[in-house]
């Protein structure tokens, strides 16, 4: 992690939604493309997130995903976006990415969250004593950073595999409370601006103002994710949209489904653009050609003065997808070396896509 750098670092988080008429394996297998294309493209990291009980999404082990990524890629730093660890013992997370570690030296990431990453039901059958994890989520946490430490060796339990195996762990966040807990802990943090907006300024200002160096990291390293669908015309861009709205709204009525194909946008998307929830939701959500996504990406960075952001691109498509990344790279690289970067958008405002 270049914390010094004044390059903003750009990276993806992977959903691993399985499309209508995709097979898992084939979700899985376009995963392994775009982390290839992604590493060639320049992008920091590739992270999994953890979720559980949901047809559409085949990211239910990201452990597993990691290995399957790491081994077909050679520099691009892999890792969970996050592991959700009231649903694990801090042992077993321990073993796992130290084993992961061990086998990629110096590639592999361990983001930390708190949520269930499911519905209740399925969060009970994973471990009946979930709720006492949530609250021992900082303990927990310390307990990890410890089983990779060298110091543990003389402890009676111990992760031999993961003692002074570099695998840094990042806090990730959806609210204020994180922001408190990665800042007190001084480690790099995450939040998932890409579906949780309201918190984002006000979780970034208290991780800023509270932040406590630590061995892992001297000054603030803040991530916030975004969705990006870019297209060759903004035409096409808001097509390619389509298939998102429709899985916002099967997120908010509990009736989730395969990805579905794009169509032309309707007069009854359009109304669902202007529900308050959904609102919300894509306050961060950067739809248009190149040059529309370029402004409101320097907008944002502008804003929020994150270091790092890690784009989500809900797309249909496997082949559209790694265009949409592809030219994500490329606005990056020109935002990173100030090429056609307007003076102005240091004071523009960030706007729900409005399409």
């Amino acid at each position: 992690m270049s914390e010094n750098s004044k390059n903003i670092a750009y990276s993806i988080l992977d959903l691993a939604l399985v499309s209508e008429g995709d097979s898992i394996s084939d979700t899985l297998n376009n995963s392994l493309k775009l982390a290839q294309e992604a590493e060639a493209c320049g992008y920091t990291r590739y992270w999994f997130a953890e979720h559980h009980n949901s047809v559409s999404i085949a990211s239910a082990s990201p452990p597993v995903l990691i290995a399957h990524v790491a081994s077909g890629t050679k520099t691009i730093r892999v890792g969970s976006g996050g592991i959700m660890l009231p649903n694990h013992s801090p042992l077993i997370v321990a073993e796992q990415f130290g084993t992961l570690g061990a086998l990629y030296p110096n590639r592999i990431d361990m983001g930390l969250g708190r949520a269930p990453g499911t519905d209740q039901a399925t969060a009970f059958a994973i471990r009946r004593d979930r709720m006492n994890s949530v609250y021992k989520f900082p303990e927990e946490i310390n307990q990890i950073q410890q089983y990779f430490s060298t110091n543990n060796a003389q402890s009676k339990v111990r992760a031999q595999i993961a003692e002074g195996v570099d695998v840094p762990i990042y806090i990730l966040g959806s609210s204020t409370d994180s922001a408190h807990l990665a800042a007190r802990l001084g480690l790099p943090y995450a939040f998932a601006s890409h579906f949780a907006t309201t918190h984002l300024m006000e979780a970034l200002a208290i991780y800023h103002r509270e932040f406590q160096p630590s061995a892992s990291l001297k000054e603030p390293y803040a991530i916030a994710a975004v969705n990006v669908i870019i297209g060759e015309s903004e035409a096409a861009a808001e097509r390619m949209f389509t298939t998102l709205i429709r899985a916002i709204i099967g997120l908010l009525t509990n009736n989730r489904g395969y990805l579905q194909a794009p169509t032309e946008m309707t007069t009854e998307l359009r109304e669902v653009l202007k529900h308050p929830a959904v609102q919300q939701m894509l306050r961060y959500a950067f739809v248009g050609d190149k040059a529309m996504v370029k402004e409101k990406t320097a907008a944002f960075i502008a804003q929020t003065q994150v270091k790092e952001l890690i784009a989500v691109t809900n797309i249909y498509d496997a082949q559209d997808r790694v265009a949409s990344y592809r030219q994500f790279s490329e606005i990056m690289k020109e935002i990173n070396t100030g090429r056609n970067i307007k003076p102005e958008l240091e004071k523009t405002a960030i706007f729900v896509n409005e399409s």
